[in-house]
């Protein structure tokens, strides 16, 4: 065990308070807080103010592991495990993902939580089973602390979760003493756990990003609507759909092109027949300031007459099986190769496949879907690949299964950093991610269906996923399978247009999608939605901003708002008239914000019934031709006498 400082210097430095041949005793904020540690048998306690928060309760290393028989670990049946008991907490949270409610649930009537990142086609709702990510972090919460503990493990992960009134009755809600017991379980690695001991939820978040990132500030283009289907047949197709937006006046910016656009789904190639002048198609959709985003998955087709996975085998950067021979799987080409992300020298030569010298039929506003990544091998155990390949440096696919989609999601966005000279923000969706992913881009809830009860379970989704760091996410609008009823598309849209990652997306098998296929009534209030989403884009924006600065997510609880915002087009008051918020603009594509200081953040606060807009950042050099255009209040009790304006200390208008 290790202590990490992610305190301020304030706080006071770590000091050992007492020890004695069995134990010591640490202390750091002033005394406010100590860690005891006992070495035999080892346990360990966290105190605040005297008070126990987090104590093991008989930490084994050497749990016996059952080991899958498709499986057979070299150095045997291994694994690492530890149970914690958080004092005073009866709700947790967090674990991404899973198809559940919010709170995780008590495991001890089922199977435990699993962390394993598979392809799962519609998904099962309220399972505990692992889909295509795993973040490792669970938040407890009570009204006067939130604590997190982060277990840094990328193996097959298990989860037991124990509330002490776990039977609700009249004397356990009454109790002063709860408290949630928790049992972590990891196939392989060592115990690498942090505690994060917030006290707030917004401490914790900023913890957390200091151990794993913080989120990336995307393109602003990145925050509006997204078409997507597999598949748009052909560059007539994508230019129809284009112009049915502009026909309909419904606003979006990303088309999506998935894998049939390639030439016998080897990436980085397009079919010659139906997609065969990509870079004017590119072009067309530049020209009204629109993207196009195509699919790249981690399988390679197996094909010793393509020089892209020749390059790739005479090199090395494939994964191998025990044997050490080239391990080779099925996927959408049929027979393939996995490249080896692990490897620092895959992950570069991957990167510079991006370039626009490689990649032919490429342009700069051309940006990247990473699918089928955790990875999906449809001949493996589990639709997955066996734990005992074998990765860079000997390193068994058991130990780093998890690390997998995270390596491809940064060697992807990597590729288009490179690609513009270190001057553009990239924009890459990722099925699989790991805990740090967010500072790579966005994700989304996978292979849902068209139904009521996965748009409802697509809200705690995406808000474990904000808990856990994963800022940019959202589900498939409609659902990826079956075809939704047209009430239901519309209630979905208006679900999604309130997540931070907006796209319509839908499988081949489905009927078209398109907003204005099913009748005027509907296309009407989808155009609503979506024009509302534009209008709020300004405050997406300044919200991304802060999850970049402080991790505070996009999306948030009840239990991490503190404060009454103001934003654009928006303005919330609290009872006594008083409000307070932020705007921020750049450029919206390039890291000038970060290089060159090129932003402009403003704050607004209502107090007295002034509202005054002033520069809340010292470091912002960015002009714009921005302006306000008006100031909405609503639930003013007396219409006012007279409403003055002043700018720079004068009055100009009264």
């Amino acid at each position: 065990w290790k202590l990490v400082d992610l305190y301020p210097s304030s706080f006071g430095r770590l000091r050992v308070e007492k020890q004695t041949k069995d134990s010591v005793t640490f202390s750091w904020s002033f005394g406010r807080y100590q860690l005891r540690v006992w070495h035999s048998p080892f346990r360990l306690e966290i105190l605040c103010e005297q008070e126990v928060m987090l104590n093991n309760q008989g930490t084994e290393c050497t749990l016996n592991f059952i080991l899958r028989a498709t499986c057979c670990a070299p150095s045997g049946p291994s694994s690492i495990g530890a149970d914690l008991c958080l004092h005073g907490f009866r709700h947790v949270y967090g674990l991404p993902q899973h198809a559940d409610n919010l709170q995780l649930r008590d495991t001890r009537d089922g199977e435990p939580y699993r962390l394993y990142n598979l392809d799962v086609f519609a998904y099962p709702l309220y399972s505990r089973l692992g889909l295509y990510g795993s973040v490792p972090l669970m938040v407890a919460h009570k009204p006067d602390r939130t604590l997190g503990v982060f277990w840094l493990n990328a193996s097959e992960t298990f989860i037991n979760i124990q509330y002490s009134d776990h039977q609700v009755t009249f004397v356990s809600v009454l109790r002063a003493d709860p408290q949630t017991d928790v049992h972590w379980l990891s196939e392989s690695g060592m115990i690498d756990c942090m505690v994060l001991l917030g006290p707030s939820p917004q401490q914790l978040f900023a913890q957390y990003a200091q151990l794993t990132g913080y989120q990336a500030l995307p393109p602003l283009f990145a925050l509006g609507y997204h078409q997507c289907r597999w598949n748009y047949i052909d560059e007539a197709d994508v230019k129809s759909v284009d112009a049915g937006f502009d026909r309909h006046s419904i606003p979006y910016d990303v088309i999506w092109l998935d894998i049939e656009h390639t030439d016998g789904k080897r990436y980085f190639t397009w079919d010659p027949v139906h997609f065969p002048e990509p870079a004017k198609l590119q072009q067309h959709l530049e020209k009204k300031n629109r993207k196009l985003v195509i699919i790249s998955d981690p399988h390679i087709k197996v094909d010793p007459s393509w020089s892209l996975y020749c390059e790739a085998r005479d090199r090395g950067h494939f994964v191998k099986d025990r044997e050490g021979q080239i391990f080779k799987g099925s996927c959408w080409p049929g027979e393939s190769s996995y490249l080896d992300f692990s490897s620092s020298a895959t992950r570069a030569w991957y990167s510079r496949c991006f370039g626009l010298d490689k990649y032919k039929g490429s342009t700069p506003s051309l940006f990247v879907w990473n699918d089928m990544n955790e990875p999906s091998v449809f001949s493996g155990p589990e639709l997955t690949m066996p734990k005992d390949a074998v990765h860079c440096g000997d390193w068994e696919h058991r130990d780093l299964h998890n690390l997998y989609g995270f390596y491809q999601h940064m060697a992807t966005v990597e590729g288009l950093i490179t690609r513009s000279g270190g001057l553009e923000r990239p924009f890459v969706l990722s099925r699989s991610f790991f805990a740090g992913s967010q500072r790579l881009g966005a994700v989304w809830t996978g292979d849902n269906v068209a139904n009521w009860e996965y748009l409802k379970i697509s809200v705690p989704m995406v808000l474990s996923l904000s808990l856990a760091g994963i800022a940019f996410c959202g589900a498939d609008v409609g659902g990826f399978i079956q075809d939704p009823e047209p009430e239901l598309l519309v209630r979905w849209y208006q679900a999604a247009a309130l997540q931070p990652f907006f796209r319509g997306h839908s499988a081949n098998v489905t009927n078209r999608r398109e907003p204005w296929l099913f009748g005027d009534e509907v296309t009407a209030a989808i155009r609503t939605v979506i024009q509302q989403r534009y209008s709020l884009l300004p405050y997406w924006y300044t919200l991304f901003h802060q999850a970049h600065t402080s991790a505070l997510p996009p999306l948030r609880l009840v239990l991490v708002l503190s404060t009454v915002q103001i934003y654009p087009n928006c303005n919330l008051l609290s009872p006594q008239g008083t409000a307070d918020g932020e705007l921020y603009l750049d450029d919206g594509h390039s890291f000038r914000y970060r290089d060159r200081k090129a932003f402009c953040l403003r704050r607004f606060s209502m107090l007295s019934g002034r509202l005054l807009c002033r520069p809340a950042s010292e470091e912002g050099t960015f002009d714009c031709n921005t302006v306000i255009q008006s100031v909405t209040i609503l639930g003013v009790k007396s219409k006012p006498s007279a409403v003055i304006v002043h700018a720079s200390g004068k009055e100009i208008w009264h």
